[in-house]
């Protein structure tokens, strides 16, 4: 009954922010906030939006597989960051474009424009319909299962508070919650981490010497080209996932583009994309603290997503609560962000009616309810291997997207507009063809440089339309 009333508070916290932020909201409030959010609020807020629920169980696990090489990856999004910085915020402040994918419709064609934007809608709702149903699964577990909630009844509830306190004041009231999110997000995980060290009897000063002597604090693997954990497949990974899935991607854009400046916007960008090194190296040490106060109850250490709700399980309220609260405050901040941008893109590069009140409330409200029935459909199938599957089809489609923008930003050429659709569904299943041949006859094993390839296939292909165009 704590928990719940816990929960129920942060929730009041939310709906009061709301209140205030979505007073005589418009349209463009809703879309891009009027253009006048303070940067350091956007940048603080967006470290949260960045870390799913899923990611605030999944990090600290990672140690038990791969030790501490996740960091290579963070390591690689600081310059992705300053790419995006400036390379794509000067684009973007420059064309002052409704969304970033109208971009397209000006530089390629009206087919690519909307090629573009169903990419991102197919991406992001299977992206954050999987994260968000996890968080449900575990927050139902953990919580709401030992009073008797059903889980649809979870579900709709969780949904329907996001679409409450986002639909009058949109992008607007996000860059306030997200701030308050992130603030509970990591507060949550720095209580975690001192109830591990007390447990153990360690100060700030042991508990890091010990985790630096860890064998599971390998950071860098430089001598294996074939491992996924290679340094430099890490580290340029970690570049263009940064560049596509936040330089190309509606959702995390569209708060970056609420600045007033493009200074500021920048400073906000730059800022945050540091902040991801010590946010994550906190998570991988929580991870470590885990595996050692495991070893030393002389207990299994569970490996894993599993490592740190194992923890949870055996541990009372002083762990449990703030546990829910940092799992509710990170899978919030990322799905109302991705429920606001696939609102937007719908209106705005779908329909093309940016300034049609009704149709953003109908496509909010319907946006909800499809979120809703996903979720469901995926508690009905209850495949693991269905969820795996998505994942990998939320990378491949974000290649596309890479391929289109280096196309009209690296060119100045312009393809057979009727050739684009094509080109794009086509790439991800040739990239998929030969991730499968090279790994039966090489072992070969693709990681996150498929990404990479996609785009180089999208770039290839719009490379011979424009050929056979001028042919």
């Amino acid at each position: 009954m704590i928990i719940i009333l816990t929960i129920l508070a942060y929730f009041s916290l939310l709906f009061v922010i709301s209140r205030v932020t979505g007073r005589k909201a418009t349209n463009a409030t809703f879309f891009h906030a009027d253009r006048k959010s303070p940067w350091y609020m956007v940048a603080f807020g967006m470290v949260g939006a960045s870390v799913s629920g899923v990611t605030f169980v999944s990090v600290p696990g990672m140690v038990t597989r791969t030790d501490m090489t996740y960091m290579q990856t963070c390591l690689g999004f600081i310059p992705g960051y300053f790419a995006v910085a400036f390379l794509l915020l000067p684009l973007y402040y420059r064309l002052r474009l409704p969304t970033i994918y109208a971009y397209l419709g000006q530089r390629l064609g009206v087919r690519a424009y909307k090629t573009g934007a169903s990419f991102f809608l197919l991406s992001k709702m299977t992206g954050a319909v999987v994260r968000f149903y996890v968080v449900c699964m575990i927050l139902q577990q953990f919580v709401l299962d030992a009073v008797g909630v059903p889980f649809a009844l979870t579900v709709t509830c969780m949904v329907g508070l996001i679409w409450l306190y986002t639909r009058q004041g949109g992008i607007k009231t996000l860059v306030w919650t997200d701030t308050f999110q992130t603030l509970c997000l990591f507060s949550a995980l720095l209580l975690i981490i001192y109830k591990v060290m007390g447990e153990m009897d360690m100060t700030v000063v042991e508990a890091v010497r010990a985790i630096a002597a860890d064998e599971h604090s390998r950071m860098f693997v430089f001598d294996d080209w074939v491992s996924k954990q290679n340094f430099w497949k890490q580290f340029l990974s970690g570049m263009f996932i940064v560049v596509v899935m936040t330089g190309l991607d509606q959702d995390m854009m569209q708060k970056n583009l609420t600045c007033k400046t493009l200074g500021e916007a920048r400073k906000d960008m730059c800022t945050y994309g540091v902040a991801f090194v010590p946010a994550n190296l906190l998570f991988l040490s929580l991870g470590i603290l885990l595996v050692m106060l495991a070893q030393a109850k002389g207990t299994p250490v569970a490996l894993g997503d599993a490592l740190l709700p194992s923890y949870v399980q055996t541990s009372g309220l002083s762990v449990v609560i703030p546990f829910t609260i940092g799992l509710v405050a990170a899978s919030f901040s990322s799905a109302d962000s991705a429920l606001t941008s696939l609102t937007t893109s719908y209106c705005v590069d779908i329909r093309g009616k940016a300034g049609d009140e009704r149709l953003r409330k109908r496509a909010h409200m319907g946006m909800s309810l499809l979120f809703v029935l996903l979720i469901l459909l995926f508690r009905m199938l209850n495949s693991t291997s269905m969820i795996d599957a998505i994942y990998v089809m939320c990378g491949y489609t974000y290649g596309p997207l890479l391929g289109l923008f280096a196309f009209g930003m690296l060119t100045k050429r312009k393809p057979n507009d009727r050739h684009v659709p094509y080109i794009c569904v086509a790439s991800p299943l040739l990239c998929w063809m030969i991730d499968l041949l090279v790994s039966q006859y090489t072992g070969y094993q693709f990681g996150y440089e498929l990404l990479m390839l996609n785009g180089l296939l999208t770039f290839t292909g719009l490379q011979v339309s424009t050929c056979l165009r001028e042919f």
